[in-house]
């Protein structure tokens, strides 16, 4: 049992793209993949509910085990282990947004998701934690999750964010790095990462001392931001290159 859910596992330390991490981030990208594969059967409204509810049901006990874990094993704390990460704040975003087809949570959620849950399972913070652990286990399903809920909700239900999404995105994004300021220095934590780097490498590790890759980190959001809207630019510029050859082609 303790090296599954305890503090100290009895398995070697998780080790980035490793076969186990390697395992992990394909099994994701195999689920997004089916995802899209079958994207007209799962607009079957009974079947199309249940995996929506499934995904957020889960979502939600995967955070309350990992709050659980945490008691369990004596490190619960304020300024570490509250869901205030980027990711963790994006966890409920996607169950509310599942639960309701809500579009304007899917607007912040496309890009937290896939920016910042991408980032995460591409650079674990896990340390010492690796298959079986309990918490490799909870760190991917809700990562990949995360991922997921976006893609469905994309390829599915046809959502797509629009150009004033990732400003509306970057605005509130702003606003909660105060809100997580002030909560970090009102308790001495180190939410999103503000007051200092993670000990694992991460994107932040080339983003220069502190306080200056805060700074970074805004260009790199926005530039993600932007990224991660380009293929819907480009897909508005092949129909509309084929629409007006189609139209050409009727004038004729």
């Amino acid at each position: 049992m303790k090296e599954f859910i305890g503090l100290i596992p009895t398995s070697a330390p998780f080790k980035l793209l490793s076969t186990y991490h390697i395992a992990a981030m394909s099994i994701i990208l195999g689920i997004n993949l089916l995802v899209i594969l079958f994207r007209k059967n799962l607009q079957a409204e009974n079947i199309n509910k249940f995996f929506r509810y499934f995904m957020a049901i889960i979502l939600l006990l995967d955070e309350i085990l990992l709050q659980i874990w945490h008691i369990s094993i004596g490190d619960w704390s304020l300024t570490v282990t509250l869901p205030l990460h980027l990711c963790g704040v994006a966890v409920f975003l996607c169950i509310i947004m599942l639960f309701t087809k809500s579009f304007s949570i899917y607007e912040v959620a496309y890009f937290w998701g896939l920016a910042g849950a991408l980032q995460a399972i591409l650079t674990p913070d896990l340390t010492i934690y690796n298959f079986p652990h309990f918490r490799f286990l909870q760190f991917f399903l809700s990562h990949g999750l995360i991922i997921t809920s976006v893609i469905f909700m994309t390829f599915v239900h046809d959502y797509r964010p629009t150009l004033k999404s990732i400003f509306k995105t970057f605005k509130i994004t702003n606003l909660y790095l105060a809100f997580i300021i002030f909560f970090n220095l009102l308790t001495g934590a180190n939410y999103l990462f503000i007051c200092k780097k993670p000990a694992t490498v991460s994107l932040l590790s080339y983003l220069g001392p502190w306080p200056w890759y805060i700074l970074s980190l805004e260009l790199v959001a926005m530039l993600f931001f932007i990224v991660f809207y380009l293929p819907f630019i480009i897909n508005d510029f092949i129909n509309k290159k084929q629409s007006e050859k189609d139209k050409e082609s009727f004038s004729l």
